[in-house]
């Protein structure tokens, strides 16, 4: 059972603002999770589905892309024939 002190340790780890009046709420909803994977863990399974699978992917067809300075022509920064993004970090 997740207590409201587990539930603001969760929360403070993936940085996620909880206000004190909604740890009741949140720890009541991870308790009622909790359970359900409780249930799902009790399933007995032959590991094997019902049904026969079946490959519903279709076959690679080897097409021509675009030439280099095409694709280039529509970005809006290249550097060095490639197209340059925004830093990420």
């Amino acid at each position: 059972m997740v207590t409201e002190k587990d539930v603001q340790h969760i929360a403070e780890l993936a940085d996620v603002g909880i206000r004190t009046e909604e740890l009741g709420t949140f720890t009541h909803q991870f308790n009622a999770i909790l359970e359900y994977f409780d249930i799902l863990d009790r399933v007995e399974g032959s590991g094997q589905g019902e049904r026969d699978l079946y490959n519903v992917l279709r076959e690679d067809v080897v097409e021509p892309s675009l030439p280099q300075d095409e694709v280039l022509r529509n970005a809006p920064h290249t550097e060095d024939g490639f197209i340059k993004a925004p830093r990420v970090m």
